[in-house]
């Protein structure tokens, strides 16, 4: 039996936080770094020495030899240059360990092998990462030994953003600033602070990594590009919520240490719906920082699962036929005195501060859903939004029943007079008690959903960082709360012009509103009545980043300015057409040298099975059929193939952008689809003992 584990004494133990930082630190150098933290004052070079010191004296006693400066540049994932503590040998021989403030502060890594988008040129190869002190230093452990890991920003020699973090931080300060303008109008002078608040449930498949070995599609491109179903998929929903499998168990087990070691509050794990697939979700933090756990989270998956014999997959749809995987960001707005501002009250109708907030949310969704989209644009993503739990491409907003009758009352009459109440849920059973149900039900196929005090987005991919879609958030919010203060603080009657202002966007922007079924075909026509945006492919999404509006609100909260979107639009359209041409040449490489070539000895086995029966005077007409078959299905897949080959080929002669993105979407990923028909119908018919794979049922149901 393993020994048991104490969440509670092993939570934070790998964390540099702020109870490790108060017993380290003295109390003058503990204090200003708060204001740092706290009000966003410049870091003092002197306080940095401090705590730089105390910090390597920290890690050293966990065992840490090096420190890293972790970033996140646009490549999806986080990067890291390992330095070690020690200094130049002395005369005799001997070193020290050592770590500057100015080493904490600032790193300088290589910039030019990273996204830029046109941003640096080869040559200029200067960038500098930046310590984010609002997010905590953490030691991580792994066959490197221990690591000091300290999450940093990253930016250019000339200041332009690289990474996903630093516009994060831009966001979140500018969403801070209008929230406290709205705050202050009605009455509120004692928040000095508005944080968002994040809390991201993460999904994943888990399959054995010996027969994850044995799939070059997945190990090239994160997804099976072949596969046959098998004859059980999801139909039953067993899965969901079902007994964990003993070895899965022990997985989550390990993580979960793992994570709360690290911080991460893991919370919740399951089953989901698809074979293989389960969730974990952490308890909410502020953005940033739960932005960087998200990471923690998705890097400690993968490694655990390795030591453990297993293959964690983030792609967003590794199997057809299943559910996909994503991510669900729910967000709100917290103060520090510990007011949600996305909290209604039991009468959200007399709650006039919610309701200037909640329109004033529904005008940025809007205003703004095309970007919205965008935001969680990832080629994985395609092959998932639309059904399966996964929300459509079509952005709208569900607010339940008793915030929807509030909407209505404020449209048709101007004033709102109640709120649905939720009343009492009565199960039948004596032997169980009555209940009070929410006032509204949930949606889980809407793509932006209130669920009772957050936001919940749940449009974003698994693998994704969610530090985008965080940024459009903010952002947007950051506008519609701007664009309010702007008319609230010219008023002469501030009720009145509150009063007026909440009707005017209830009813100006009561279009993204729907409550009903995300997933019908009656939506999708209605939708396209209402003028909302149907945006199916990540290729058609990318342009919403540099439309006018977008440039101009980005550069009014300087978040982003233009040069900054249009490398992030020339970014995207390369990691499109990079993605699919990486799945398009797996696939002719798996095609060419394991599949037909199987095939061919199926065919091969057949006739000489055909030649001995017929030759023993018996009837072979079953194998003649099958050899018949299976022919057929061979020179389609090889056609097919042929298809495959030119198009890829062809793609390379594109202008890199937009027209190669397209051609790989219209053309090469047509030819994809095409070749994976013939070849799982083969899959089918070839004995299982011949066939070069292992199977959807082996992979999802082996484990």
């Amino acid at each position: 039996m393993e020994n048991k584990v104490n969440a509670a004494e092993i939570f934070g133990k790998n964390v540099f936080n702020d109870k490790v930082m108060r017993e380290r630190l003295p109390k003058k150098v503990y204090i200003e770094l708060h204001k740092t933290i706290d009000e966003g004052k410049e870091l003092d070079p002197m306080i940095a020495e401090v705590v730089a010191g105390a910090m390597k004296d920290w890690a050293v006693e966990k065992g840490a030899t090096h420190y890293t400066h972790w970033f996140q540049p646009l490549t999806g994932s986080t990067a890291e240059k390992h330095d070690a503590f020690i200094t130049a040998p002395h005369k005799d021989g001997s070193v020290l360990m050592e770590f500057s403030g100015k080493e904490l502060i600032k790193g300088e890594p290589d910039a030019s092998s990273f996204p830029s988008g046109g941003l640096r040129a080869t040559f200029e190869a200067r960038g500098y990462t930046a310590w984010d002190c609002t997010s905590p230093a953490f030691v991580r452990e792994d066959a490197a030994g221990a690591i000091l890991c300290i999450p940093t920003a990253f930016c250019s020699y000339t200041g332009e953003a690289l990474d996903q973090k630093t516009p994060l931080l831009r966001s979140m300060e500018a969403v801070q600033k209008q929230a406290l303008r709205l705050l202050r109008l009605f009455g509120n002078t004692t928040s000095k602070k508005v944080t968002p608040s994040v809390g991201i449930e993460q999904e994943y498949f888990i399959v054995d990594r010996q027969k994850y070995l044995k799939r070059k599609d997945l190990i090239f491109t994160g997804r099976t590009l072949f596969g046959a179903m098998p004859p059980k998929g999801q139909e039953l929903d067993d899965h969901y919520f079902g007994v964990i499998r003993e070895r899965i168990a022990g997985f989550m087990r390990d993580v979960n240490e793992e994570l709360w070691k690290l911080g991460v509050s893991s919370k919740t794990q399951h089953n989901e719906v698809a074979p293989a697939q389960h969730e974990l979700a952490p308890i909410y933090a502020q953005c940033n920082v739960a932005v960087d756990h998200n990471q923690i989270i998705m890097e400690t998956l993968k490694r655990i699962a390795e030591q453990r014999g297993l293959q964690c997959l983030l792609h967003e749809k590794p199997f057809a036929g299943v559910n996909g995987s994503g991510k669900h960001n729910n967000w709100s707005l917290t103060t520090d005195d510990g007011i949600n501002l996305l909290e209604p009250g039991k009468t959200p109708h007399e709650n006039i501060q919610f309701l200037m907030i909640l329109t004033c949310i529904l005008r940025a969704v809007d205003r703004h859903a095309a970007l919205l989209r965008e935001s969680a644009a990832d080629v994985g993503n395609e092959h998932r939004l639309g059904a399966n739990e996964a929300p459509p491409a079509i952005i709208s907003v569900f607010l339940g029943d008793q915030l929807e009758d509030v909407l209505a009352q404020l449209i048709s009459t101007g004033e709102a007079t109640h709120s649905l109440r939720g009343g009492k849920l009565h199960t039948g059973v004596k032997t169980l008690p009555d209940f009070a149900k929410d006032a509204t039900d949930r949606n889980r196929t809407s793509p932006f959903a209130f669920t009772g005090n957050k936001f919940e987005f749940r449009m974003v991919g698994s693998r994704d960082s969610v530090a985008e879609c965080n940024v459009v958030i903010n952002t947007i919010v950051a506008e519609a709360f701007a664009d309010a203060c702007d008319i609230l603080e010219k008023a002469e009657d501030f009720d009145m012009a509150v009063h007026d202002l909440i009707k005017e966007y209830a009813t100006q922007h009561q279009r993204i509103v729907f409550n009903g079924n995300g997933y019908s075909e009656e939506w999708v026509k209605e939708a396209k009545r209402r003028g909302l945006p149907n945006i199916i492919s990540m290729v058609d999404a990318i342009p919403a980043l540099v439309t006018e509006d977008t440039i101009q609100m980005f550069e009014r909260f300087k978040v982003f300015n233009r040069a900054e979107l249009e490398s992030r639009v020339e970014i995207q359209y390369e990691a499109y057409a990079k993605a699919i041409n990486i799945e398009a040449r797996a696939m002719i490489d798996i095609a060419s040298k394991h599949i037909i070539p199987a095939v061919i000895r199926y065919t091969r086995q057949l006739a000489d099975t055909i030649n001995a029966v017929t030759a023993a005077g018996g009837d072979a007409e079953v194998q003649t059929e099958l050899l018949k078959e299976t022919t057929q299905l061979l020179k389609k897949t090889k056609e097919t193939l042929k298809d495959l080959e030119h198009d890829t080929e062809e793609a390379t002669y594109k202008t890199p952008g937009r027209e190669q993105a397209v051609y790989f979407r219209d053309a090469v990923f047509a030819d994809m689809e095409a070749l994976r028909i013939p070849v799982d119908q083969l899959e089918m018919i070839v004995d299982k003992e011949i066939w070069p794979m292992p199977s959807y049922g082996d992979l999802l149901f082996e484990v």
